[in-house]
């Protein structure tokens, strides 16, 4: 499954308002019930800080992948969000992030192990953080992702 098919345009948010690791939480789980008129935002959320209590997952400089699986998904989704000001996030290195790839998936399945390969690839790239965060806007996002992407295929 190619990232540019997990983090959709409609899943893409620029200019991230929150202060912290919580509420981008919340404001990107938002946007994902609203773009699936799903009304499941608490179990998303119980999930995603039940994972983040085992260990961060602001793994590299600048860069969160929070995960989580549900019962109630029957396939991948990503939601991507940025913010130019950063994000208190308990990271490991403790810096600020700036890109949020939010992972969830279904509980039976272990396809995200793929999706998280695919970035942990991108991610060793300089070039792949500074061209996402250089991004203004979700047509941007979206492109330098499948370009980035398509090196990897």
């Amino acid at each position: 499954m190619l990232l540019s098919e997990v983090f959709t345009k409609d899943l893409i948010k620029v200019d991230l308002e929150a202060e912290d690791k919580d509420e981008a939480f919340e404001e990107m789980v938002d946007l994902f019930c609203t773009a699936k008129q799903l009304s499941v935002r608490e179990e998303i959320l119980k999930s995603l800080r039940e994972r983040e209590k085992l260990m961060s997952t602001g793994i590299r400089t600048g860069v969160a992948i929070p995960h989580g699986k549900m019962q109630f998904l029957d396939d991948i989704h990503g939601v991507f969000g940025i913010s130019k000001k950063g994000i208190e996030y308990d990271a490991l290195d403790g810096q600020p992030v700036h890109l949020i790839f939010m992972i969830l998936v279904p509980s039976e399945t272990d396809k995200h192990l793929k999706i998280l390969k695919n970035l942990a690839e991108l991610l060793l790239n300089p070039e792949f953080y500074m061209d996402m965060y250089s991004q203004k806007d979700v047509e941007g996002i979206y492109n330098t992702l499948k370009k980035h992407e398509d090196h990897l295929i």
